[in-house]
């Protein structure tokens, strides 16, 4: 059952002892969000297979007490943040959960018993609508998570909507925190050695092919898929695929600019369609997007995202 705000707020007062889930390598937005929900309305964070580098900051240096692979069942109920497939959970057992998302396409939804699904450009925005709604106050801690998760969410306000911009303006009129500050959390993330090397292999075994002006590469590492994907786009493709096996899954991360977004790619239609065909799940951001296989021709699934690109780009050329 989809729940506006307030409808969200309300029917998790039924419940005591909440988990507040993140998807595996749970991103700030992910944590920002399931903290701030567990400050608000009680409970505590969990997360699936660890966090990434920046998340792992935001808790070190907010002192964010989080569960590691929590199990569902010793909560009375669970809500999953910041998650659109079952997937990004290691098909983790659930019971009785809701949902709060914001990517294109959110499949976990379906057996939900209530959930919020919106568009916006990250689940922070949607939870500071949440909180509004309970006419609660927004303590500096959640704000500060609720920020960092808008600023990584957007890629730094690269994908940002004009909501993103008002939202952090709301945010910080309402807690005081100052964006500084969370732009110094941000600034002291090291940068890890391993992710520099699987980045710098990613460009040398990159295929690229060209659309009109458009460019699309194709790559594969062992890790940092989402990253190294990232990277491509900085430096000179417009779309990049970058695919990564490990246990017999197959991981394919997809990033796009901007320019080859409004011609119509779509990164998270396009994960989700392909995964489709090949048996597994996927989704995302128009811009950033994800997809799991379990078993397959890595090289087989990256030229199927390549070639839907492409067809979207030639369809959009020929316009």
């Amino acid at each position: 059952m989809e729940v506006d705000e307030f409808g969200f707020y309300n029917r998790l007062l039924d419940y005591s002892n909440i988990l507040f889930l993140c998807h595996r390598n749970a991103d700030p937005d992910a944590v920002g969000s399931a903290y701030t929900l567990a400050e608000a309305i009680g409970g505590v964070v969990g997360v699936v297979d660890g966090c990434n580098r920046v998340a792992n900051m935001l808790i070190n240096a907010l002192e964010i007490n989080v569960v590691a692979d929590p199990d569902p069942s010793n909560y009375d109920f669970t809500v999953v943040v910041d998650t659109s497939t079952q997937a990004q959970l290691n098909d983790t057992k659930l019971t009785k959960y809701a949902v709060v998302d914001h990517h294109s396409t959110c499949s976990i939804k379906d057996d939900a018993e209530f959930y919020i699904h919106r568009c916006a450009s990250s689940t922070a925005e949607i939870v500071f609508e949440i909180i509004k709604s309970m006419d609660a106050p927004v303590m500096r801690k959640s704000a500060m998570s609720l920020i960092t998760g808008i600023i990584t969410d957007t890629g730094n306000f690269k994908y940002a909507s004009p909501q993103s911009f008002r939202t952090l303006a709301e945010i910080i009129e309402t807690s005081g925190v100052e964006y500084g500050e969370v732009v110094d959390i941000l600034a002291s993330t090291p940068q890890d050695i391993s992710m520099r090397i699987a980045v710098l292999k990613a460009a040398m075994r990159a295929q690229i092919q060209r659309v009109g002006e458009h460019i699309i590469a194709i790559s594969t590492i062992s890790s940092f898929g989402g990253t190294a994907a990232g990277i491509l786009t900085h430096i000179g493709a417009d779309v990049s695929f970058v695919g990564a096996e490990k246990d017999g899954v197959i991981r394919i991360s997809g990033r796009a600019r901007r320019t080859a977004i409004e011609d119509g790619v779509n990164m998270g239609q396009i994960m989700h369609d392909v995964s489709k065909v090949y048996g597994g799940t996927g989704g995302g951001h128009d811009g950033a997007a994800g997809l799991d296989v379990d078993g397959g021709d890595i090289q087989e699934i990256l030229k199927s995202c390549m070639d839907m690109a492409v067809g979207i780009l030639q369809r959009h050329k020929n316009v």
